[in-house]
């Protein structure tokens, strides 16, 4: 099976999702204290938007250089595929907990990081199961990838995994320390120097 519809079905799942992330900046109805007092008291809000957005942009970006790699798909990759695109369509639920939970402190909102963390961790380990699954089977893939380099972005992309559970502990102190580490992660997957899937040449 070729990838054209895998991927054409896959874009549309991203760009749903990314576009579901701002629906849940709500407008402040009559505020007590005025708009300028109101709007600042959402920083949350933006804050987890702005995370989760890049977030889904830089897997986008990394699922496009995956595919970018592959001749054609079978049934496993599909399955694996559909469980990154769970993540994927999920996360911004978790988004709008945090950022409601965020602005209210104390317990839930560290419940509320965890869970955003764990969604997260989801697509983390689906797309790493993605990666591993194509790139151990080889007839799915070009020859663009070197074995060494395959190694060596496996190495990289694997860094994640733990990070993220430190991660969730750090939730279980500070949702807003739990957020940053997950921009970090964020920005680390987008570098070619860390976690990023190359494109072919």
């Amino acid at each position: 099976m070729t990838t054209n519809r895998l991927e054409a079905f896959s874009d549309g799942v991203f760009a749903i999702a990314i576009t579901l992330l701002v629906l849940e900046i709500h407008v402040p109805e009559h505020p007590k204290d005025g708009l300028a007092r109101a709007l600042l008291d959402q920083w949350p809000a933006y804050a987890s938007y702005v995370v989760s957005f890049f977030v889904i942009g830089i897997i986008w970006i990394n699922h496009h250089a995956v595919f970018d790699h592959l001749v054609r798909v079978d049934r496993a990759l599909l399955f694996l595929n559909l469980l990154l695109l769970f993540g994927v369509a999920l996360l911004p639920w978790p988004t709008n907990v945090l950022a409601t939970y965020m602005q209210e402190g104390g317990a839930d909102e560290r419940v509320a990081a965890v869970l955003y963390t764990g969604v997260m961790t989801l697509m983390g380990a689906s797309f790493g199961a993605l990666w591993t699954y194509a790139t151990r089977h080889r007839r799915l893939l070009d020859d663009s990838l070197s074995t060494e380099e395959i190694r060596l972005r496996t190495r990289r992309f694997t860094i994640g995994a733990p990070v993220y559970a430190f991660a969730m502990l750090v939730g279980l102190v500070s949702a807003a320390a739990c957020l940053v580490i997950n921009a970090l992660l964020a920005v680390y997957y987008a570098l070619p120097a860390g976690g990023a899937i190359p494109h072919r040449h």
